[in-house]
């Protein structure tokens, strides 16, 4: 059983963190949350180097945003696509993994899943990502063959239930 205290210092997972609808004036943040991703380095660094979150983007897509209460801070975020249903991004600054944040991102995209009456959601994920998510409930259900030059090596497929 986990203890819900917390280490001097330390904020208990979930706390003084907001997570809300992403604005176009956020784009420069999340573009380079995303390009400075320790899980992107090595192989996976050609994959990010260009990569941009653009204002139209953040407009066109369900994007949240989890910041610090306090400080504003940018922590993570995750893309939500309703038709077909799909995690297309998700991410937490490198300093703040481990914190809970990933979880909290995830039981928010339940939330706003369900409230668009989706039942599950399909993830391609990062392959150093796949533990996480099966951790929080994802089942695995094939690969996703690699798409060079675009992506160049294969990926876990999920299903998040929702319900």
């Amino acid at each position: 059983m986990r203890s819900s205290v917390t280490q001097p210092g330390r904020r208990a997972p979930g706390e003084g963190v907001r997570i809300r609808r992403a604005a176009a004036r956020d784009a420069k943040r999340l573009t380079r949350l995303v390009r400075t991703s320790r899980a992107y380095e090595g192989p996976y660094a050609p994959m990010v180097a260009g990569y941009r979150v653009g204002p139209d983007y953040i407009e066109t897509h369900r994007v949240f945003a989890a910041v610090e209460e306090d400080a504003g801070r940018l922590l993570g975020f995750y893309s939500l696509v309703l038709d077909p249903p799909e995690l297309d991004l998700m991410f937490v600054a490198d300093d703040a993994q481990g914190a809970g944040i990933g979880r909290l991102l995830i039981a928010h995209l339940r939330d706003e899943a369900r409230d668009a009456g989706l039942t599950d959601v399909r993830i391609v994920s990062h392959p150093p990502a796949e533990g996480f998510y099966l951790s929080v409930g994802a089942e695995r259900t094939g690969t996703e063959r690699a798409a060079p030059p675009a992506v160049m090596w294969d990926r876990p497929e999920m299903l998040l239930p929702v319900i």
